[in-house]
């Protein structure tokens, strides 16, 4: 009988990575090359951003190394449109990081509903069938199935 490999990415388990008020303030300095005092509110989303992405990258780089480790079965979606809406929020829930996001971006006296308000929305697709393909990816995510979706991004909008 022949076994399977599965790969749970649910069951990466992720150091702590420096607070969020911390890599907030380093991204805003370092990433965005503002100080505090000088910072307009789309840089402090651009840091929030970048804070968010550092957990996101960590994970990525654990789940790149358990596909080499266990070579599981990989699904490749392909679709015109993904619609997908804005992420900062959404991956910040995901990660469970949004409540200390929320906590550090407070704190240095801004709000995340004044960040993500700043966020444009993806524009990877009009209508039903670009919801369809990204619940599609959000059920493959949520089942661990190994999968990426790809499609094409228009330099001038939908035809």
């Amino acid at each position: 009988m022949a076994t399977t490999k599965t790969y749970k990415a649910s069951q990466v388990v992720l150091p702590k990575l420096t607070t969020i008020k911390q890599a907030l303030q380093n991204h805003l300095v370092y990433s965005c090359f503002k100080t505090d005092q000088a910072a307009t509110p789309r840089n402090w989303y651009d840091a929030s951003a970048y804070a968010v992405r550092d957990h996101v990258v960590e994970r990525w780089v654990k789940t790149a190394s358990a596909y080499v480790e266990k070579d599981p079965k990989r699904v490749y979606y392909l679709s015109l449109e993904f619609l997908i809406g804005r992420m900062l929020t959404n991956a910040a829930l995901n990660l469970g990081i949004k409540d200390d996001l929320q906590d550090s971006l407070g704190a240095l006296g801004h709000s995340l509903e004044e960040a993500v308000e700043l966020e444009h929305d993806a524009a990877l697709g009009n209508g039903g069938l670009g919801r369809l393909a990204a619940c599609f990816l959000d059920s493959m995510a949520t089942m661990d199935i190994p999968a990426t979706g790809y499609g094409i991004r228009y330099e001038y909008g939908m035809f």
